[in-house]
């Protein structure tokens, strides 16, 4: 990942303001160790600090049109700026940036240019002809932007809001799959998928079809000039990404300049859930993996740079991110910059143990929905800004725009968990990839149950971390966390223990506001909480407190030794070929 920095309209032109944006800009230097740059337009400023992944020769930016007029600068990656340039046959491009290509998208199709582009993406452009400007950010939010105002009348655009919280009176989480324009003077939604308006799809479930989108988003992912590996937790979802991708790479003619055998990397307490299964699926799939280990202790030393990394204060985000965090530096060590990770797939499939409580589909899928439109301020978040406060790239195959769509666009009765019939969470995707002649994984891994990464790296974890906050906060602290905090005031100890922080960093009401509320179990929505009654008394928002589902579906699981093709479900369906699964009931 890179780091932006974009100013407009400053009351202030001199070498005091270059000065000042040059030091902002310095406060995102962890997403873009590589180099950095500053393009000044009269009362206008672009600043990048690059992390080089493709051309890191000479891809550096701001990056230009041919006259430079047009000026750009991006944190991401675009997956089909081949393709792209195959098409701009009028241009010519100084670098071999992927990035390089939306200047001159936008000097071919002015501001209607975005949904052609596939990857993840923040960038701000500025046309100097007429000193207007745009700044986008990717469909689903998977890289971060925020978007802050002067008391000058300046607009601000950054990567991470430390560049903005001092010198904006007011910021925001800037929406994904918004532009923003200056000619209109406003945002608007470019990216509007069937799926957006929760309306509930039709389409039969076919297991090939979802298979091979989901190879083909992986694929992509691999474009790189660097070291790259994949975070591999020994759940069914890094897993599926390490099986595709090895496969791929075992291709001779793949096979990236790093070699035809993947690095993997799994961290977690010893002995802890990640670890073993990790190995068991390096081992399987001949990777060569990479394991980590930290203590308690380590962790909670690390909370508050955690903290100022993420820029958020909600608990299940805190708690994924301080081993996420842990691991990149150890990434980072091995000369790794870019690691493919298995964010998204629990929201579009309805992973999370709380699913087992949807009532029904037209629930299930909205459900999944809302998790889907909220992804920017949770995981896409914490796998982005955990990575890259070490200089590593994080990747999201779950969330590539097509297969986003083909998966969004299944009828939800094929998702829904129905233990009658043997289907636990993510069962459409379990039996994709359920193939007896040549396994994508070991079938006990490929109906593993869903761990939450807070929990799978070690029980003691959350123990760990609860115990410490109640040594920190006391009683009569959170009997008056109202009148500190009445925003999304804390319930918990830990809670309170975290916004301490987060306030001692990021004071202004700004910052607070751009962290969601409300309650929630086991990662649900607000509004899921209203599936069960009893979820009201017990909002701990660890996949253990979804009320013994996880023990529960573990017992009701079929032995890994006897399970068929479909995992062991009724007679009806039992022992039928992975294509025509999807034409029975």
């Amino acid at each position: 990942m890179c780091g932006i920095l974009a100013v407009f309209g400053c009351i202030e032109n001199s070498q005091a303001k270059r000065s000042r944006i040059i030091e902002l800009s310095r406060r995102l230097r962890h997403r873009g160790p590589d180099w950095s740059g500053l393009h000044c337009y009269d009362d206008c400023y672009l600043a990048h600090q690059r992390l080089a992944i493709v051309d890191p020769a000479s891809g550096d930016q701001p990056l230009y049109n041919e006259d430079k007029t047009v000026v750009v600068t991006v944190n991401g990656e675009i997956y089909n700026h081949k393709d792209l340039r195959e098409k701009l046959t009028n241009h010519q491009f100084r670098t071999g940036s992927d990035c390089e290509v939306i200047a001159h998208l936008y000097e071919e199709h002015g501001e209607d240019f975005i949904d052609m582009l596939d990857g993840m993406f923040s960038f701000v452009l500025l046309d100097t002809r007429n000193k207007s400007f745009i700044a986008a950010r990717d469909a689903i939010g998977i890289t971060p932007l925020y978007m802050g105002w002067g008391l000058d009348g300046s607009v601000w655009f950054a990567s991470e809001m430390k560049a903005l919280s001092d010198d904006c009176e007011r910021f925001i989480s800037f929406p994904p799959g918004h532009i923003y324009s200056s000619k209109e003077g406003g945002l608007r939604r470019w990216y509007n998928p069937p799926w957006f308006s929760e309306q509930i799809p039709s389409t039969p479930y076919d297991p090939l079809v979802l298979r091979a989108a989901f190879e083909k988003a992986v694929i992509k992912r691999l474009m790189t000039d660097v070291p790259f590996g994949v975070l591999l937790s020994g759940g069914l979802d890094s897993s599926l990404v390490a099986a595709v991708a090895s496969r791929h790479l075992a291709d001779s003619e793949a096979a990236s300049q790093w070699g035809s055998q993947l690095h993997t990397f799994c961290v977690g307490l010893k002995g802890s859930p990640d670890l073993k299964f990790a190995r068991e699926v390096a081992d399987f799939l001949g990777t060569r993996h990479h394991e980590f280990h930290f203590t308690v202790q380590e962790g909670i030393d690390a909370l508050e740079e955690v903290i100022y990394h993420i820029e958020t204060y909600d608990v299940t985000t805190i708690r994924a991110s301080t081993p996420m965090f842990l691991m990149s530096r150890k990434i980072k060590s091995l000369g790794v910059k870019m690691v493919i990770s298995g964010e998204g797939s629990d929201e579009i499939f309805g992973g999370y143990l709380y699913f087992h409580k949807a009532p029904n589909k037209k629930e299930f899928h909205e459900e999944t929905c809302r998790k889907i439109k909220a992804l920017h301020l949770y995981d896409c978040l914490r796998a982005n800004k955990s990575t890259s406060a070490w200089g590593v790239e994080a990747r999201v195959p779950f969330l590539d725009k097509e297969f986003l769509n083909i998966s969004m666009n299944i009828d939800p009765e094929w998702k829904m968990i129905r233990r009658d019939i043997g289907r636990i969470e993510k069962w459409i995707l379990r039996n994709a990839f359920d193939d007896e002649e040549k396994p994508y994984l070991p079938k006990h891994i490929l109906y593993r149950q869903k761990e939450q990464f807070s929990d799978g790296v070690g029980y003691s974890w959350i123990d760990g971390l609860k115990d410490h906050a109640n040594n920190q906060v006391t009683d009569a602290m959170l009997a008056h966390a109202g009148f500190l905090y009445p925003e999304n005031t804390p319930s918990t100890k830990e809670a309170y223990y975290y916004r301490a922080i987060f306030e001692k960093l990021f004071p202004k009401n700004a910052a607070r506001s751009t962290v969601p509320g409300g309650p929630s179990v086991a990662c649900s929505t607000a509004k899921a909480v209203e599936w069960d009654a009893s979820w009201s008394k017990n909002l701990d928002p660890s996949g253990r407190a979804a009320l013994g589902v996880h023990d529960a579906a573990y017992e009701e699981e079929p032995d890994s030794k006897n399970v068929s093709s479909t995992n062991g479900i009724s007679s009806k369906l039992q022992g039928i070929p992975v294509e025509k699964a999807a034409t029975e009931v």
